[in-house]
């Protein structure tokens, strides 16, 4: 089914530096919106950036139907902006909607909604090396009926917001052993809300202690690492790259599969299985190259510099020429048009 957005564009507001500002907090002028009722999606449009009216009865704010994305946008070395593997975000997007029994979404609606979008608030695509356009796609259930239900209605919508560094230093993490982010069976590999509420509670723990983020492990043993805060966790040992495997309950990263990619093809080793933290403590201990970095959307490359295993703490390997800088520098080359694209990653506008 074809879907016509139409386009409601004003003034743009001036567009200041927003470098110094919290990642998330400033939208872009304009937000595209598309409503569900009735088995199809309506009124498509690009409109001047507003707040929602809803029903204190929408089920979105009671059992958790909201399933979001996380993408962007760069302004490449020819002036083009390139929006960065939108293909496989709407992959991703597809599957989180499915585990959540929430409608479909045409890949034409969400392509071009988003295209429309970034072109009409172009000028807010920063320009500097580090800055880059944040796009989030997402859905929510709006039917207002208080009863434990799949939602007839929604909203689709997709919103934007300039992004810079998201950790402005190395972290410090923390092996969680007691709480889990997810279990096998349950929704870990998709990107609902109620995955992140969860998460609050043991990285507030963590962060009280003087963390910044949490080395989630699993479920079952809390000993097999999985994730890191809201990002993939890698670790660089003796010149092998190692990150845990996908499962049910590790999401299947846009940025962790580009980093791995781009790794095998510089010839690095690349392994994809199960790592314990035993197996951290005795590369440590055996005085190993130790490097550990989260990979996600937001944050790119975050480096590790200190993980907290039990009561002891140690040191990981950041020194600038550290293997997660140079796939990092690889990555930003990429999305600039800097080096060819031989994936068909780049979505230039």
């Amino acid at each position: 089914m074809e879907h016509t957005i139409s386009i409601t564009a004003q003034a743009e507001r001036k567009v200041t530096d927003t470098k110094s500002i919290p990642f998330g907090k400033v939208p872009t002028e304009h937000m595209f919106i598309a409503e569900y009722k009735n088995g199809e999606w309506l009124n498509a449009q690009v409109v001047p950036f507003h707040d929602l009216t809803l029903s204190p009865l929408a089920l979105c704010f009671h059992y958790g139907q909201t399933v979001f994305e996380g993408m962007k946008a760069f302004a490449m070395a020819d002036g083009h902006i390139n929006i960065f593997r939108i293909d496989k975000h709407y992959e991703r997007f597809t599957k989180s909607l499915q585990r959540m029994c929430m409608p479909h979404v045409p890949k034409k609606l969400f392509t071009d909604a988003i295209q429309q979008l970034v072109l009409l608030d172009a000028d807010w695509v920063p320009r500097d090396a580090d800055g880059s356009l944040y796009i989030r796609p997402f859905m929510i259930a709006t039917e207002d009926r208080i009863g434990v239900k799949v939602s007839d209605e929604y909203l689709f919508m997709v919103v934007c917001s300039p992004a810079f560094q998201y950790y402005a230093q190395p972290l410090k993490v923390k092996v969680e052993t007691t709480y889990v982010r997810a279990a096998n069976g349950g929704t870990g590999a998709t990107k609902c809300g109620g995955n992140y509420g969860g998460a609050f509670y043991p990285t507030q723990q963590a962060r009280a202690a003087g963390y910044d983020q949490v080395l989630w492990t699993d479920s079952i043993h809390h000993e097999f690492i999985e994730e890191s805060g809201t990002m993939n966790a890698m670790f660089y040992i003796d010149n092998v790259l190692i990150t845990p495997e996908l499962s049910g309950t590790i999401l299947d990263g846009v940025t962790r599969d580009t980093l791995l990619t781009l790794a095998r093809e510089k010839g690095i080793t690349v392994t994809e299985r199960h790592i314990s933290y035993n197996e951290l403590i005795r590369a440590f201990d055996e005085g190993k190259h130790v490097e550990a970095f989260g990979a996600g959307t937001a944050a790119v490359i975050a480096p590790i510099e200190i993980i907290a295993i039990g009561h002891k703490e140690y040191k990981c390997y950041i020194a600038p020429d550290a293997m997660m800088y140079q796939l990092q520098n690889e990555l930003l080359n990429l999305r600039k048009g800097m080096v060819p694209d031989t994936h068909n990653w780049n979505c230039i506008l």
